[in-house]
């Protein structure tokens, strides 16, 4: 029992004064114009580092996302093939490449997938 109020009270103290070097280091840097612009190779950017960006990139880099993982997915399946029942495997597989070709179907009928318009 001792030996976990122990940890405890170091674990804490440990937390504690991290965080006090942490504030202390914070408050010790300066807040000027040169450091706070963005940098684009020791120029002046050409325009405002904001600017909103196509939300059609964005969409497309989601569904890149989400059939990458889904790929990940199908790559261990195939060392279960040996382990589980043929049709059991079978049923699963098409199962998933349907719900996948459904998806990619849905999408290029919703016109996500052209890019320019």
């Amino acid at each position: 029992m001792m030996y976990m109020f122990m940890t405890i009270i170091a674990a804490m103290t440990i937390s504690l004064l991290l965080m006090i070097i942490c504030s202390i280091i914070s408050k010790t840097s300066s807040y000027d114009r040169e450091k706070m612009s963005p940098f684009e190779c020791g120029f002046d950017p050409m325009s405002s580092a904001r600017t909103p960006f196509s939300i059609q990139f964005f969409l497309i880099a989601i569904l890149f996302l989400i059939f990458d993982i889904e790929i990940a997915i199908l790559l261990p399946i195939m060392l279960t093939m040996k382990l589980s029942v043929t049709k059991t495997w079978i049923m699963t597989m098409m199962v998933f490449m349907s719900i996948l070709i459904l998806g990619l179907y849905h999408e290029w009928k919703n016109g996500v997938l052209e890019w320019a318009k």
